[in-house]
């Protein structure tokens, strides 16, 4: 495996050329090629927009990153076109378990897919760099998008009208101007950094170590395992999941007051392994790394012409696998504001729902990886004798298990105060309500989500009435419209991101225009 500057190459592209010109024009920039930016520009370039990707790397890396994909974030996948592949090369798991102390039995077991007959799984398993590739080649495919490797960007001039950016290249620097620019370049965001702005929130004192290796003839199933106070790691915790190629991450916390640079070494990461697996156990090293616990995020993800998406944005703990999915929720809410804004069809206060929607879910991301790791890592005698109660009581009464706390996995977050939602003007008894998204069904030819498409579209139970030009209809009934509450004659509406906007017992067509003239434009 090739290694440049010290990262491992999972696939070399090389460097692309600079441009003939000095100043080059792109009607919108996305910077970062990790799997949040190749999934925006792969969505805005499927919209029929130019998109200019600059990445500072001219290859795919090989290193232990992202590997657990929320059911939501393989919706999102679907929509892009590589969904499929994805779940064909993943290790796709429902079932995560809860261990104690050298009890072979669960103290807790919980399924990331309590609602069956969903086209997606709870999670699936798989390396970052397979998202990436799967992502590149469909933004292969698009003839309106350009990806340039070995392009760092060095300075940012924002302004309301557009944005100024320095580039620089092993062929030359150049200065490129574009109506809008989306920052995915990550926690070390050269532009964040560019434009003088941080992080709020907690750093945690506490490391944890990743060994991912490489084992075959093991009967370990797929499925979420998690020890506290384990006789391999006494007083601390550990995990274990299974990723394709016969990997497998194994993450154990190591305390504060560490060498970080020596707790990578093999000869001390490998009696972790062998202690939890068996002094027989046959691997090889892929990759260890030693990371810090945070939960912080920018005040504001929205700045005139520069919008934060993913971890440029904010990070979390990845206890709960709530950082790249949490990117791809972020890609997914600003994806089609975005092109309403450049199709002249909404006004940029569209943009600023996306702040306030983007921040409700990395507040609720921030809030569960908090409590995670508060729960993973007790800070006083009271938090830890209050966490050891929580785990005995759990091994005999239910009550006590929805307590246990080994990192609250990434599900979707609902958006109860958008200004893009008509409030119910009906009491309704269940069903998913506007600011939620749709929940997946078995229907007479297909699935409920891959129906919706890339646009605003009409949940009709039966309805009939004259519908706004171009509004896309799917008609449903038995399981989709129990799940979504819809009675015969009911009708709701979703937007493009498969987010309901508003329903209806009652519709008509002057409430569906207006519903989607709030939800279209940003109007509160």
């Amino acid at each position: 495996m090739a290694n440049v500057s010290g990262i491992p190459v999972y696939k070399d592209i090389g460097a692309s050329p600079a441009p003939a010109a000095s100043q080059d024009h792109a009607r919108v920039v996305v910077v970062g090629a990790g799997p949040v930016g190749l999934a925006m520009a792969l969505d805005l370039g499927r919209r029929g927009h130019p998109v200019t990707v600059l990445t500072r790397l001219d290859f795919i890396a090989h290193c232990s990153k992202a590997i657990c994909f929320s059911k939501r974030s393989l919706d999102i996948l679907d929509r892009l076109g590589v969904g499929d592949r994805a779940v064909a090369k993943g290790v796709t798991w429902n079932l995560g378990k809860v261990f104690r102390g050298d009890g072979t039995d669960p103290v807790y077991q919980f399924d990331m897919l309590p609602v069956k007959g969903q086209k997606r799984p709870g999670f699936i398993n798989i390396q970052q760099y397979y998202i990436e590739e799967y992502l590149l080649d469909g933004l292969m495919e698009l003839p309106n998008v350009d990806i340039r490797w070995g392009h760092r960007v060095t300075a940012v001039n924002n302004s309301r009208d557009g944005v100024d950016v320095s580039v620089e290249t092993g062929g030359g620097d150049y200065g490129l101007h574009c109506e809008w620019l989306v920052a995915c370049d990550g926690a070390r965001s050269t532009v964040r950094d560019c434009m003088g702005l941080d992080f709020e929130g907690r750093v945690f004192e506490d490391n944890f170590l990743i060994a991912d290796i490489r084992m075959k003839n093991n009967d370990f199933p797929s499925e979420r395992w998690f020890w506290f106070d384990p006789p391999f790691n006494p007083g601390k915790s550990a995990l274990m999941h299974r990723q394709p190629d016969d990997v497998w991450r194994l993450d154990f916390q190591l305390g504060w007051d560490i060498d970080r640079e020596a707790a990578t070494r093999p000869e001390n990461v490998e009696p972790f392994i062998r202690a939890m697996l068996g002094e027989d156990v046959e691997f090889e090293r892929e990759w260890y790394s030693v990371y810090t616990f945070q939960c912080r995020r920018m005040a504001r993800f929205v700045h005139d012409r520069v919008i934060f998406a993913g971890d440029s944005a904010h990070l979390v703990s990845p206890f709960g696998a709530r950082g790249c999915n949490g990117g791809f929720a972020d890609i997914d809410n600003l994806g089609w504001k975005l092109d309403r804004v450049l199709q002249g069809l909404a006004s940029e206060a569209l943009i600023e729902t996306y702040n306030d929607e983007a921040i409700a879910t990395a507040d609720e991301n921030i809030l569960n990886s908090t409590r995670s790791t508060d729960f993973l890592t007790p800070k006083s005698a009271a938090s830890l004798a209050l966490r050891d109660a929580v785990l005995e009581l759990a091994r005999h009464h239910d009550f006590a298990r929805p307590l246990v706390n080994s990192g609250r996995l990434s599900t979707p977050v609902s958006y109860d105060d958008s200004p893009l939602s008509t409030p119910d003007e009906d009491i309704w008894d269940g069903g998913v309500p506007p600011g939620a998204p749709v929940l997946d069904a078995r229907l007479k030819d297909g699935w409920l989500l891959e129906k919706l498409g890339d646009d605003f579209a009409l949940l009709s139970h039966g309805w009939r009435g004259t519908l706004p030009t171009g509004l896309h209809v799917v008609e449903i009934d038995g399981t989709a419209a129990d799940r979504m509450g819809l009675q015969p004659g009911n009708a709701c509406l979703v937007r493009p991101d498969q987010y309901v906007a508003a329903r209806w017992k009652s519709p008509t067509s002057n409430k569906i225009t207006t519903a989607l003239e709030r939800a279209g434009k940003g109007a509160s």
